[in-house]
């Protein structure tokens, strides 16, 4: 206990002793202390100004962006269910054949009318010039009965020419035949009757033969007529044949039908194909939309010619403006391979997708960057009347 109270003496005395320092040194700590508060009491005023400041922005923000959503947000409608797409064209064999060569590759750009792949056409040659051939043949036949036709024809006129002649004759021996009867009073020799008798006869025949004769050359050009008609069809027919096989060995090349890209190369050269082998895809770059499937509850304000902004995921800098060309004439439900049947069981409504198809510009479809499958975010602007952009009002003039 002692030393405890002689520590606690020791702390009074020199607390006691700190009071009698110089006037002089108490001075200069208290010069050196109170100017430091007066530097502090600044803050609290820029603080305030700042907060102001930054409240001011924030109201600021929040109304131009309200304004902005109220005149032109509150008329988009937008989805991320959007690609793009083209038509695509599978490119495929229409005659069967071991391929010769196939000089493309993937992702080369052909012209309409380049060739793709060419298949071996010495078949098809030959069958072409056999065909020919029996076309030629064929056409001599016909050019032949032609010629006999001709012919009949002369011997019909040669036959009717025969039988004024006859008849000719039997008038004249007739005539002879009658004088000699009646000249048979007069004591004529029997000779002389039995002769005139035997020339009208004679020519009565003859009338007769020619007659028949005249007969056979019709018939003979009627049936010339039917050998020309039946030798015309077959020829016919064997014209179909050289067109046909003319027709297959144009097929033995395969060409693309239009300006695009190829893709999906699904053989080489060697591979043996069949009619409807897939040979290749063609896909035209130069003509690309955007499929965009819009829920059915964002459709009420779109209608077509409608300005949207196409954001592509690959392209992110990159902005786009096209208009919508049409709205599916069912949704994608209806057209899928098993639509729903919601006549039974139990019912569970979902929002239906409809698709719209959105035209992308001619400039900047040319410059193949739109490749499809890409997935695209599209915005459509359906304000109407004086609120529509300017280019959606001149698209709809």
């Amino acid at each position: 206990m002692s030393l405890r109270e002689d520590a606690d003496r020791s702390d009074s005395a020199v607390e006691v002793s700190e009071p009698e320092e110089s006037g002089g040194a108490r001075a200069a700590s208290r010069a050196h202390v109170l100017p430091a508060s007066p530097a502090a009491k600044p803050r609290r005023p820029l603080r305030r100004v700042v907060l102001a400041l930054l409240l001011c922005a924030a109201l600021g923000g929040g109304g131009y962006a309200g304004w902005q959503w109220w005149t032109v947000g509150r008329f988009f409608v937008s989805t991320d269910d959007a690609y793009v797409q083209a038509d695509i064209s599978v490119l495929a064999a229409k005659v069967p054949g071991y391929l010769a060569a196939v000089p493309v590759v993937n992702g080369q750009a052909v012209k309409a009318g380049a060739v793709i792949a060419r298949l071996d056409d010495g078949d098809y040659r030959l069958a072409l010039k056999a065909a020919q051939d029996k076309l030629a043949t064929q056409e001599s036949t016909i050019q032949r009965i032609g010629r006999q036709a001709e012919a009949a024809q002369a011997q019909v006129l040669q036959s009717a020419a025969q039988i004024d002649a006859a008849k000719a004759d039997a008038v004249r021996a007739g005539a002879d035949y009658a004088r000699a009867t009646q000249m048979q009073a007069d004591y004529v020799a029997k000779s002389r009757l039995d002769q005139a008798k035997a020339d009208r006869d004679r020519t009565e025949a003859a009338v007769k033969s020619a007659e028949a004769a005249l007969a056979a050359a019709r018939a003979n050009v009627a049936v010339l007529q039917a050998q020309t008609r039946e030798a015309e069809s077959l020829a016919a027919e064997l014209r179909t044949a050289v067109d046909r096989a003319r027709r297959d060995l144009d097929f033995a090349v395969i060409r693309a039908p239009f300006d695009g890209v190829v893709g999906n190369k699904a053989v080489e050269a060697g591979a043996y194909v069949s009619p409807g082998s897939r040979v290749a895809a063609l896909v035209p770059l130069q003509s690309v939309r955007v499929d965009a499937n819009f829920k059915e509850t964002q459709l009420v304000r779109v209608r077509p010619g409608q300005e949207v902004h196409i954001h592509v995921d690959a392209y992110p800098d990159r902005d786009i403006v096209g208009t919508v060309e049409s709205l599916s004439p069912a949704s994608g439900s209806v057209f899928s391979l098993l639509p729903p049947d919601n006549a039974t069981g139990n019912f569970t409504k979902i929002v239906q997708r409809l698709p719209v198809r959105v035209h992308v510009p001619e400039d900047v479809a040319r410059e193949g960057l739109l490749r499809p499958g890409l997935s695209v975010v599209v915005k459509v602007d359906t304000r109407d009347g004086a609120d529509a952009p300017v280019q959606t009002l001149a698209a709809r003039r």
